[in-house]
């Protein structure tokens, strides 16, 4: 071999794989942006992820590629992921501005297309979630109330003078028919409906006995 095809060699050793490798790159994007052209966008996506190296100019093609997913695949969510990667590399790039408001729209489209037929946005996503929150709430709140009522039912149920299920009542010490008819009635105007419901038992509406049950109508 001769010195000078060893120069060559050795120069080709120091410089040649940088050139190559832009050479290749610039090679796969005119490639890939033919076959976009020419709507063969699986193919473009092959090139474009083909060139994808861990340079900065990488974001480039992230950005190319998530404009393929987004207007020709109808693929939000590898375009978010292609969008985030080009704010992830360049995060104040030229298409900074535009990739932004790229990836809030495609979040609701992603979860359109998570969700099946209907368009849930993330607000409508949230509110329902507040919906099902608050509704719990209220079924707690409400069971709550409902064991509480039941505590104090029974409470009364135990009270000596007081029974509720069958409208009766026991007579305490100092009771009158006008006291358990504002008991019962708020008013004791009602005596004469109970004395007459219990006229079998009560002889004297003035001399109740201790322990007598009453009927209360």
């Amino acid at each position: 071999m001769g010195w000078t095809q060893l120069f060559l060699i050795t120069v080709c050793g120091l410089t040649g794989c940088d050139r190559f490798g832009d050479s290749r790159y610039a090679q796969l994007m005119q490639d890939a942006d033919t076959k976009s052209v020419q709507g063969d966008f699986e193919r473009a996506v092959n090139l474009y992820e083909a060139a994808l190296d861990d340079s900065p100019r990488a974001a480039e093609v992230h950005y190319k590629l998530a404009l393929l997913y987004d207007d020709k695949l109808n693929d939000p969510v590898s375009a978010l992921h292609h969008f985030k990667r080009y704010l992830a590399l360049t995060p104040n790039g030229s298409h900074a501005k535009d990739v932004k408001d790229s990836i809030k729209r495609d979040e609701i489209a992603a979860l359109t297309a998570l969700s099946g037929d209907s368009v849930i946005t993330r607000a409508e996503a949230a509110r329902l979630r507040n919906e099902n929150l608050a509704l719990h709430k209220q079924l707690e709140e409400r069971a709550v109330s409902r064991t509480a009522l039941e505590k104090l039912e029974a409470s009364n149920a135990k009270k000596p003078g007081l029974k509720k299920g069958g409208q009766t009542y026991v007579v305490q010490s100092g009771d009158t028919l006008f006291s358990i008819s504002r008991k019962f009635y708020k008013s004791s105007k009602r005596w004469k409906a109970i004395l007459e419901a219990n006229k079998k038992s009560v002889r004297d509406p003035k001399d109740l006995t201790v322990g007598q049950t009453l009927i209360i109508p």
